[in-house]
């Protein structure tokens, strides 16, 4: 069962939503980028189109930002270069210090992954959005994760 967003967030007082993102434009992210959003991040963002820590990092990126920033990593070519391939990750958030979080395209599964720009490892921090963003909210710092 997907959690009711807004009272997850409530729990966290210093935790900062945004306004609920438009459905045709989560239409158009899938569409842009070939593949279908997990439900769970699909249902956050209609409620909250982002979320912030209590520093300020975006703990999820707003729609927007999840297109730009997939749409980045995927096509640029210094990047390919250096790492892994993207293709198989859907970039929504990261630490504000460089490392991304992401969930596993083309897989039935919750997971949510890390992505460490420094050595391109791709490790599992939490088992669903909801886990993630309550540890993420949770944290005390940007390496919460480790």
């Amino acid at each position: 069962m997907t959690p009711l967003w807004r009272d997850i967030i409530e729990e966290f007082p210093s935790a900062l939503s945004r306004e609920p993102v438009e459905p045709h434009v989560l239409g158009r992210l899938e569409q842009l980028l070939g593949l279908a959003l997990p439900g769970e991040l699909n249902a956050l963002l209609l409620e909250s189109d982002g979320l912030l820590d209590t520093y300020g990092t975006e703990v999820v990126w707003s729609a927007e930002r999840i297109l730009g920033d997939n749409l980045s990593f995927r096509g640029d070519e210094q990047l390919r270069s250096l790492y892994l391939p993207f293709d198989s990750l859907l970039f929504f958030g990261d630490n504000g210090g460089g490392d991304q979080f992401a969930f596993a395209c083309g897989h039935l599964r919750d997971e949510v992954f890390v992505w460490d720009h420094e050595t391109d490892e791709r490790s599992l921090v939490s088992p669903t959005l909801e886990s993630f963003v309550r540890s993420a909210l949770s944290s005390d710092g940007e390496d919460w994760y480790r």
